[in-house]
């Protein structure tokens, strides 16, 4: 009770002092968006993984306890209260794969996208985006299974440690050898980093939700596992089926065709990773205003060349 009554005291005397220094205002409410802001994110991450039932199930527990307080019911309550009291140790506990991703896209390297990179590593990117569909799309006529997963800002080495490093340039004719059944590295994931093929025959985290569909594979499960403890973008080539499919968050799109997996590819790892969407609109924005400025100018000239016409007709009748 005490405790209850010395909070209460605190926050009278926050908002007292507010009250006494407007200018902490700003303070404050900077200090209220970035909570609301860190809380919107976690929301949005458990919201993708199976951690947003653990967060209805921790909302209902406190509710309980809140009951239980209101209606006297001590030993409930005290149980309920004991275990709360420890609430952050759990919370660390349980959300522990989701924590640890936020923190990894928190320390992934953003400067690059703030300050620019080099034109040469996007159309590199294009280029091996391209590659690796024209292999998808050769492997899918052939019904040959594959699993290519493309890293983005987390770093997949613990992933790239169970394979066998390759460390070469992307080229169709690799992939596609390198999942020809029956050969060492055809059994496994193949890992691009950094515009290469980094490893081949890599073990994927499988995903083990039981909404995921009967029908999917290890292969399937395996991309939607690493692209839901990761942002990585896996594509995925059935062997029974030959179609193409593609996981991103841990959702998995499939029946995907070239085309569809080029444009797929290059909005995640091109448009999203360079800007390029934002300079494709502020060139057409400057070529919309570079147009209208020249038909202004037309115009003008227009109304000029009138003019002098009327005013020379109008001399000429005057003389």
């Amino acid at each position: 009770m005490f405790d209850n009554l010395s909070s209460a005291i605190d926050l009278q005397n926050y908002f007292s002092e507010l009250s006494g220094h407007p200018w902490k205002i700003v303070a404050f409410v900077v200090d209220i968006l970035i909570v609301l802001f860190l809380c919107y994110e976690f929301v949005k991450i458990a919201n993708r993984t199976k951690a947003w039932q653990l967060l209805k199930g921790i909302a209902i527990l406190i509710v309980i306890t809140f009951l239980s307080n209101v209606l006297n019911l001590k030993i409930l309550n005290f149980i309920l209260s004991s275990f709360i009291s420890y609430g952050v140790i759990a919370i660390i506990i349980i959300f522990q794969p989701e924590l640890r991703r936020a923190l990894e896209t928190l320390g992934s390297n953003g400067l690059s996208k703030a300050f620019g990179v080099d034109k040469s590593l996007r159309d590199r990117t294009k280029e091996d985006i391209y590659k690796t569909a024209i292999a998808v799309e050769e492997m899918a006529k052939s019904k040959t299974g594959a699993l290519i997963v493309f890293e983005t800002d987390i770093k997949l080495q613990e992933i790239i440690d169970t394979g066998i490093e390759v460390n070469s340039e992307i080229s169709p004719q690799l992939l596609c050898n390198i999942f020809v059944p029956n050969t060492p590295l055809h059994d496994g994931a193949v890992i691009i980093r950094d515009n290469k093929i980094s490893a081949a025959a890599c073990i994927l985290p499988v995903a083990d939700d039981r909404d995921i569909n009967k029908k999917y594979g290890t292969r399937h499960r395996a991309a939607i596992g690493v692209s839901k403890e990761s942002d990585a973008i896996a594509v995925v080539v059935s062997e029974e089926t030959g179609k193409i499919s593609i996981a991103k968050d841990g959702t998995l799109i499939e029946d995907v065709s070239e085309d569809a997996l080029k444009r797929i590819l290059l909005k995640h790892l091109v448009n999203a990773r360079f800007g390029e969407e934002k300079a494709d609109r502020l060139v057409k924005f400057k070529t919309k205003m570079a147009d209208r400025k020249a038909k202004f100018t037309q115009k003008k000239e227009a109304r000029n060349t009138r003019y002098e016409k009327i005013k020379t007709e109008f001399e000429e009748k005057k003389k």
